[in-house]
C-alpha cells in the first residue's frame, strides 16, 4: 500500500508539471504561428469600383463582391501559381502589350492569356494549346497553322493575333467588351442564348454555367493581384522575374531536314531551338514554305554548355 501511495504521489506530481510545462510551450508557440500568419496572409478590403476594359464595374453589389472574392482568394493564396503568373508576367506581357495596343484591344485583355493558360503553351485535356488556348478548329479559322508538323497555337505572336481578331469579331457581334471576354469561354452563339432566354443585355445580370459565371471574376481578380501584387503579400522586389527573351529572327526557306544539326552549324542546339520556337513539333520542317525562327542574340544567357564539333 505504501509502494502504491507514492506511485500515485509521483504520478500526479509528474503529470502536473508535464501540463505545466505544455501550457508554458503552447504559450511560447502560438504568438509566433500568428506573427507568421499575419505576416503571411493579407487580405486586402475589396474596393467599391474597379475598371475593367475601359468601363467602370460597381463592386458593391453583395452578388459580385462576393464572386470576386471567392476569386482573389482562389488565385492570391495559391501562392506557386500566382508566383509563376508574376514571373512570367515580366518576360511575356511587353510584346502581349504590344500587339493589343496595336490591333485596338484594351490593355486588361491580357490577363485572359493569364487565367486561360498561366503565361504558359499548356494543353488542355480537351486539345486546347497555347497561352491563349485554341481549339484546333477554331485556330485554323483564324489563320493559324495546326498539323503535324508545326503548331502555331504555339507561337505568341502569332496566337495573340488570332485571340485579337476572335475577341474583336466577339465585340463587334455582342457589342460589349464583358460580353466578348464570355464568349471566349462559353462562344458566341452560348453567350447570345444566355441572354435571350434571360431578356438580358449584361454580363453580371445573367446567370450562365459555373465555369462561365466565374470567367471574368476570375479576370477581375488576377488583375487585382497583378497590377498590385504587394497588398496580396508578394513583394517583387524580392523575386527573381523571368527575364524577357533577347531574340533574332531567322527566315529559312525550302524547310530543314535536321533541325538539330541546322541548330549546331547556328552556335545553338535542338533544345534552345524549341525554348524559342515551342511551335516547332519535330526536327524537321516542310519545304514548300518558308518559317520565321527565332534564335538568341549575342546577349541573350541562354547558349550550348559546350561547344559542338
Amino acid at each position: 500500500m505504501k509502494f502504491l501511495g507514492a506511485f500515485l504521489i509521483f504520478f500526479i506530481v509528474g503529470f502536473c508539471f508535464l501540463s505545466c510545462t505544455q501550457k508554458q510551450e503552447k504559450e511560447k508557440v502560438i504568438p509566433n504561428q500568428e506573427a507568421v500568419s499575419n505576416s503571411f496572409f493579407v487580405v486586402p478590403k475589396i474596393p467599391n469600383s474597379m475598371e475593367l476594359c475601359g468601363e467602370t464595374i460597381d463592386l458593391t453589389d453583395i452578388d459580385v463582391r462576393d464572386r470576386l472574392d471567392r476569386e482573389i482568394l482562389s488565385n492570391a493564396y495559391f501562392h506557386s501559381s500566382t508566383m509563376l503568373y508574376l514571373k512570367r508576367a515580366n518576360r511575356f506581357f511587353p510584346e502581349i502589350e504590344k500587339m493589343l495596343k496595336e490591333n485596338n484591344i484594351p490593355d486588361d485583355i491580357k490577363y485572359l492569356s493569364v487565367i486561360e493558360s498561366g503565361l504558359s503553351h499548356a494543353v488542355s485535356p480537351a486539345g486546347a494549346k497555347g497561352f491563349w488556348q485554341f481549339m484546333p478548329q477554331t485556330a485554323k479559322e483564324y489563320g493559324l497553322n495546326v498539323n503535324d508538323q508545326i503548331d502555331e497555337r504555339l507561337q505568341i505572336a502569332k496566337s495573340t493575333m488570332a485571340a485579337c481578331k476572335y475577341l474583336q469579331d466577339a465585340k463587334d457581334s455582342l457589342q460589349d467588351w464583358f460580353l466578348a471576354i464570355a464568349s471566349y469561354n462559353r462562344g458566341v452563339g452560348g453567350v447570345r442564348s444566355d441572354l435571350k432566354w434571360q431578356e438580358s443585355s449584361d454580363y453580371f445580370d445573367s446567370y450562365m454555367n459555373n465555369e462561365t459565371g466565374r470567367y471574368i471574376f476570375r479576370l477581375m481578380a488576377i488583375k487585382l493581384i497583378m497590377e498590385n501584387p504587394k497588398d496580396y503579400g508578394y513583394d517583387l522586389s524580392k523575386m527573381e522575374l523571368y527575364e524577357p527573351y533577347k531574340t533574332k529572327t531567322i527566315t529559312v526557306f525550302g524547310g530543314i531536314k535536321d533541325i538539330s544539326k541546322w541548330a549546331i552549324e547556328k552556335g545553338v542546339n535542338y533544345k534552345i531551338v524549341k525554348i524559342l520556337n515551342p511551335w516547332i513539333l519535330n526536327n524537321s520542317l516542310p519545304a514548300n514554305k518558308s518559317f520565321d525562327i527565332l534564335l538568341p542574340t549575342e546577349n541573350m544567357n541562354l547558349k550550348p554548355r559546350r561547344a559542338y564539333n
